[in-house]
């Protein structure tokens, strides 16, 4: 299929992260004791053809080893596997973050436009959500977010790159999805045409001129030939706009006690490997697609995003907690920062 070259890293990570997720029990003597029933609804596009049988074949031997007993069945549509989980046909599910923020708005909030600036920020912040400390923030009544880890940084691609500010995106159109609410505001402050779109055939409709915008992590351009889309003169913003998480769900209550706090701390503990396999495809877009955007003009750019997540903030769209989290960690990491002494702060 054409997506499988372009998915197999999301997914793996994706997939890793579940199987992490069910398999972090204890173990007696190195023998398994008192076996919890655990069924996984896995979310793997490519389906049964894709890397969730190797990873999930071996998942279930560590999870008998852990004191699990594990089953899953796979779902290519991953609103489907999210919606089986909400029925409550199984105990846990791997999701995108943004679709998260119905289970735990704190940390579905995590890819709020422009918040984090670099996986050395996502790490930080991460690693603080993934910490005991927050360990009564990851539960929301009978839902816990058993693990989180990197999806991607998310780069801009753009058919004309002679578009350097945010305001010249008006009458452009742009691909979204139709359940992210932020989407319609942000089509809405400058003057985008949305067309409504699911996260593959997005690219489909960039390639073939449906739209002039998309938006999506640098693994897709060689399997997708984004290069179709952006010639004769288009681009990719060099700095991405936001990044995107991966995050496992789970009914608290199916599981031992200790067990969800155990799951994050190994989903931490793979980061840097998580983050290498996202950042190599980068290396592969041909140095003439980027698009460098001036210091003077990028300053511009900064403030709107911050706006917007400030607006987006008191909409009650993202969750002020997360936000403020990401402000304190971008203004460790660059204390020089306007935002920094601004007045009016997230």
């Amino acid at each position: 299929m054409i997506f499988k070259k372009a998915v197999l890293t999301l997914i793996f990570i994706s997939i890793s992260l579940t199987s992490t997720a069910l398999t972090a029990n204890q173990t007696v003597g190195g023998k398994a004791t008192n076996l919890v029933p655990i069924l996984a609804c896995v979310w793997d596009p490519i389906g049964k053809a894709g890397p969730v049988g190797q990873i999930m074949a071996e998942a279930k031997i560590h999870a008998a080893n852990w004191g699990v007993d594990l089953s899953y069945v796979v779902y290519e549509d991953e609103r489907i596997a999210i919606e089986e989980f909400k029925l409550g046909r199984c105990d846990a599910v791997n999701m995108l973050g943004f679709r998260a923020r119905e289970f735990n708005s704190l940390t579905g909030s995590l890819g709020a436009i422009g918040a984090i600036p670099s996986y050395e920020a996502m790490g930080i912040v991460l690693k603080s959500l993934s910490s005991k400390k927050a360990s009564k923030l990851m539960r929301n009544g009978e839902y816990e977010i058993f693990a989180i880890g990197p999806a991607g940084a998310i780069f801009m691609f753009t058919r004309d790159r002679t578009i350097l500010l945010p305001g010249d995106f008006a009458g452009k159109r742009m691909a979204v999805l139709d359940d992210i609410p932020e989407s319609a505001y942000l089509s809405k402050k400058h003057g985008i045409t949305p067309v409504s779109s699911t996260i593959f055939n997005s690219i489909l409709k960039f390639n073939n001129g449906s739209v002039d915008l998309t938006a999506a992590p640098a693994i897709v351009y060689e399997p997708f030939e984004m290069h179709k889309g952006l010639e004769p003169n288009g681009g990719i913003y060099e700095e991405p706009f936001l990044f995107i998480t991966m995050q496992v769900v789970a009914r608290w209550e199916k599981f031992p006690e200790g067990f969800a706090q155990k799951a994050r701390d190994q989903a931490m503990r793979e980061y840097n490997r998580f983050v290498k396999w996202l950042v190599d495809p980068e290396a592969t877009i041909p140095e003439e697609y980027w698009i460098e955007i001036p210091k003077h003009l990028y300053d511009y750019w900064v403030e709107d995003f911050r706006q917007s997540r400030i607006e987006l903030g008191e909409m009650g769209i993202y969750d002020s907690r997360t936000l403020k989290l990401m402000r304190k960690v971008r203004c460790k990491l660059e204390p020089e920062n306007a935002e920094c002494s601004a007045a009016r702060k997230e």
